[in-house]
């Protein structure tokens, strides 16, 4: 069994608001190894959201970010539990680092079942205009267009795209990481993002 030492404990506490005794448990599954213990952590967490997504979001805040140049900006309607939670920090964070995403990233939508069929008719055409002279056989065709409906869904979508300040979490990752936190669910109703280009 490994030594699990009170500053690993704290870290992890810090970063995941899981309780102490998870936390501990989950350094001992991992021998010690801070990074593993994140990822099992990170299943505890979404055990803990599964329980919660069914609960009403009926508080929350509306987050806007404009950038410095006043030639982009985003409005948020991010929703949570209770009043309490709107006004905690962690929520507040949550909120403007989604605005910084969606102003980066340029969603045009929350998830990826919300993708327009109209969209992705096109992108595929374009797509098979693309490889229709490549040589390849037509099963390599259409893994290669499975791929490339994949990574469109991801790109346009906010919930699935990859956060800008952490390649290895998506932005529902931020979302889950926030709930183990805070102990609400927590739900994006609706966002806006506005360009002078």
């Amino acid at each position: 069994m490994a030594i699990v030492s009170i500053d690993q404990i704290k870290k992890l506490r810090d970063e995941t608001g899981i309780s102490l005794a998870e936390i501990k448990k989950a350094l001992q599954e991992s021998n010690g190894d801070i990074q593993k213990a994140r990822d099992i952590l990170r299943i505890v967490g979404q055990k803990v959201l599964y329980k919660k997504t069914d609960r009403e979001t009926k508080s929350g805040l509306i987050e806007t970010y404009v950038h410095p140049t006043g030639t982009c900006g985003v409005m948020l309607d991010i929703r949570c539990e209770t009043d309490f939670v709107a006004k905690n920090p962690d929520f507040k964070v949550l909120a403007h680092e989604i605005c910084l995403q969606i102003a980066a990233m340029k969603p045009l939508y929350i998830k990826e079942d919300e993708v327009s069929q109209e969209l992705l008719d096109k992108e595929i055409e374009i797509a098979k205009e693309q490889l229709k002279d490549s040589g390849k056989p037509e099963k390599i065709i259409n893994q290669v267009l499975e791929g490339k409906l994949k990574k469109i869904k991801s790109e346009v979508s906010l919930l699935s795209q990859v956060w800008v300040k952490d390649e290895s979490k998506t932005i529902k990752n931020l979302i889950e990481d926030t709930v183990g936190k805070i102990g609400e669910n927590i739900e994006i109703k609706k966002f806006a993002r506005f360009e002078i280009e």
